[in-house]
C-alpha cells in the first residue's frame, strides 16, 4: 500500500521517489502545498477507490500517516 501511496505523490507531484521517505514531513519536508495535497487526495481516493474525508487531509503530515487513514477507511473504521 505505501508504494501506491509513493507512487500518487511522484505522479502528482514529480516529486523523486528517493525524497519520499515514510517520514519525510510532506509540508514542511518536500514542501506540499493545501492545493497539490488536494489534487494528492483526489489522485489517493481514485487509486483506492474510496472517499477521504476533506479533514483527513490534515492529518496526512507523512506517507505513513497517509497509509494509517487509508487502512482505517478500508477497515471500515
Amino acid at each position: 500500500m505505501k508504494e501506491r501511496i509513493k507512487e500518487v505523490f511522484v505522479k502528482q507531484l514529480k516529486v523523486k521517489p528517493e525524497e519520499l521517505k515514510d517520514d519525510v514531513r510532506l509540508y514542511d519536508g518536500i514542501g506540499v502545498d493545501s492545493t497539490e495535497m488536494v489534487e494528492v487526495v483526489i489522485a489517493l481516493e481514485k487509486t483506492f477507490g474510496m472517499k477521504l474525508n476533506p479533514k483527513e487531509i490534515t492529518k496526512f503530515s507523512t506517507i505513513s500517516d497517509i497509509e494509517k487513514v487509508i487502512q482505517s477507511r478500508a477497515a471500515g473504521n
